[in-house]
């Protein structure tokens, strides 16, 4: 007698395509089922008058009427008394001359901002407490107009 041509993961592979398959036919049979059950009615939500969704349709009686010069769309004005100061101070905490750049650690914040030797309004040092004003850097927030506080 011989031996079966067919191995064992052939075997697996024709089983698990078989069950997929059948899988399939279960769902497409399920959907189109599925479809006759439910109905227009059973899909349709409602908003309530504060902004819940509901399955029960607004009460009429409830409705108001909303004059269109009473809506306004727009974004609030920013106040003036929040902005922050643009001009800063910090302790220059690392600055090498040779390489030309350094590192503030800014006064209110406490975060490190680095410093180029072109942004410097005068010669600074480590130790240094300086003004400056940030913009935002190729690499992250850098200081500019940097001058010594005396």
């Amino acid at each position: 007698m011989g031996r079966s041509q067919e191995t064992f993961n052939k075997k697996e592979v024709r089983n698990k395509k078989e069950k997929k398959r059948k899988e399939k036919e279960k769902k497409r049979l399920a959907r189109k089922e599925g479809d006759k059950k439910n109905s227009l009615d059973d899909m349709i939500a409602y908003v309530d008058e504060n902004g819940q969704i509901t399955s029960t349709p607004p009460d009429p009686d409830k409705k108001t009427e909303v004059e269109l010069d009473d809506i306004e769309i727009s974004t609030p004005k920013m106040d003036e008394s929040n902005r922050p100061d643009p001009v800063r101070k910090g302790i220059v905490i690392f600055f090498n001359d040779s390489k030309g750049y350094g590192f503030i650690k800014d006064k209110e914040t406490q975060e490190k901002i680095f410093v180029h030797i072109n942004n410097l309004k005068e010669e600074i040092k480590e130790g240094n407490v300086v003004s400056f004003e940030i913009e935002k850097g190729p690499k992250g927030l850098t200081a500019v107009e940097v001058s010594v506080v005396k």
